[in-house]
């Protein structure tokens, strides 16, 4: 190969990736809220919730996600957990409801719910665990929601939000 040929192409890989360069670090993680959930007809050993995540897009360019898995965690107890690849295309600046099946941890629950009728608290601790698979070069998304239940009827901001 020439020097001008060589040249040439050097330019063009170093002006690709500073282009890439210019995208990656306009990136926002998309938000990720529950905005249903109910149960499901039981089928086997445990019982099987339906959950209702909406996601916005806060990018210029669609979010093509590979992939989902989370897990809910309430008290310290690990009681759903589920995962899917089928997503929907969420458009630049738009946002899409993907509706997830959870199943119960029956072992987890009944820790919890023994930890519960010892404990009687007037509130529970919980924790909604998410990783968003985008796929190509994007690193996984993680989004950890926590907060607090109340059973007495308290109102008032309870939880956080946040993403690691």
């Amino acid at each position: 190969m020439t020097q001008p040929i060589k040249t040439v192409l050097l330019f063009l890989i170093i002006s690709l990736l500073t282009a890439c360069a210019g995208q990656l670090r306009d990136y926002e993680d998309p938000k990720v809220n529950i905005t249903s959930f109910k149960s499901l007809p039981t089928e086997g050993a445990g019982p099987r919730f339906e959950i209702t995540l909406n996601i916005i897009n806060p990018n210029a360019t669609p979010l093509e996600l590979r992939g989902l898995a989370y897990s809910l965690i309430l008290e310290g107890h690990e009681v759903l957990t589920g995962v899917s690849n089928k997503l929907p295309v969420i458009p630049a600046y738009g946002e899409a409801d993907i509706i997830i099946h959870a199943t119960v941890d029956v072992l987890s629950s009944i820790r919890l719910i023994v930890d519960l009728l010892n404990n009687r608290p007037d509130e529970f601790a919980y924790v909604l665990k998410a990783k968003l698979d985008p796929g190509a070069l994007r690193p996984s998304i993680r989004v950890i929601r926590e907060g607090t239940i109340s059973f007495s009827g308290k109102s008032g901001p309870k939880g956080r939000y946040h993403e690691i």
